[in-house]
């Protein structure tokens, strides 16, 4: 299978998708999130043993005077007979080509941001008279925190895992590092950017449209809470707003729809990266997001 074949993906969650309370996380919340994407991680490989039987067989063939050993060779250049008409059987089926194509669509390499809504919001602090750069790196603090709590549960999952931060805390997260996380990912490790873009100003939104486009990735997947995909208006407000199945950037701006920030939407729109945006529930659409599944609502050029 070669590389260009996998496919590589920048899923975003919100803060507020990790539960909150007094913990500030749920943990059963992001375990439930952490097992949905290690599903989605997970490589899978067919192999096929095939037997020799219906040539010899080395035990039966000892039994009639023969020397166990070489009755045993006998028995094994059957297997590969066989194992030689399989094959040509299945590439005469296309069988194989389309094997080949299930697996290069379960390994999936998946980059991660995550908000950090369920902690602090930096214009919601600012708002209430905090210096507007403090309170966002107060926000972008509460994102790494979100990011070693999936951390902790993905690697339960059995998902190896790695967290970069775009602010320097070297115990307990690496600098945020474009071609190591490309590494990363082409070794099979989910990668987690926390710390936003290490700058206020700048929503976590806009961040994984900067991330998606320098790490290479083919779509960006923005997973929301309490929205299942762009609507023709605010449904939480107008009970005749419809859900878009596609949607340009162009179209989206202009109309002011609010379901991601502007700037992440100019940010994709100008480098024709395409955005699908869905919802946390239910069960089950985390993954079917990042196998390529069409839920949401598709955003693109």
């Amino acid at each position: 299978m070669t590389e260009d074949k996998k496919r590589r993906v920048l899923l975003k969650l919100s803060g507020e998708s990790f539960g909150g309370g007094s913990l500030g996380v749920n943990p059963d919340v992001v375990s439930a999130i952490a097992k949905e994407i290690a599903a989605a991680a997970t490589r899978v490989e067919i192999a096929i043993v095939v037997g020799g039987g219906n040539f010899f067989r080395g035990a039966e063939l000892s039994q009639r005077g023969m020397d166990r050993g070489r009755a045993d060779y006998m028995g094994m250049l059957g297997t590969v007979m066989n194992a030689l008409a399989l094959q040509d059987f299945l590439e005469q089926a296309g069988a194989a080509t389309r094997v080949q194509s299930a697996i290069a669509m379960t390994q999936v390499e998946i980059a991660i941001v995550v908000g950090g809504g369920n902690f602090f919001r930096g214009a919601e602090l600012s708002q209430r008279g905090m210096d507007r750069g403090r309170a966002d790196y107060m926000g972008m603090l509460g994102t790494v925190m979100n990011a070693l709590a999936l951390q902790d549960f993905l690697e339960q999952a059995g998902t190896a895992t790695r967290v970069q931060s775009a602010i320097s805390m070297t115990q307990v997260a690496e600098p945020y590092i474009p071609r190591r996380a490309e590494r990363h990912l082409e070794k099979g490790r989910v990668v987690i950017f926390g710390a936003g873009a290490g700058l206020p100003y700048f929503s976590t939104d806009t961040v994984a449209a900067q991330r998606a486009l320098e790490i290479g990735a083919q779509v960006v997947l923005l997973a929301k809470n309490g929205v299942d995909g762009v609507y023709s208006a605010d449904p939480r407000k107008d009970a005749a707003a419809a859900k878009l199945e596609a949607i340009t950037y162009q179209e989206a701006l202009v109309r002011g729809l609010k379901v991601v920030d502007s700037t992440a939407f100019s940010l994709c729109m100008d480098n024709s990266m395409p955005m699908v945006v869905f919802g946390m529930e239910p069960e089950g659409n985390v993954t079917k997001a990042i196998l390529g599944e069409r839920i949401g609502t598709l955003v693109s050029n």
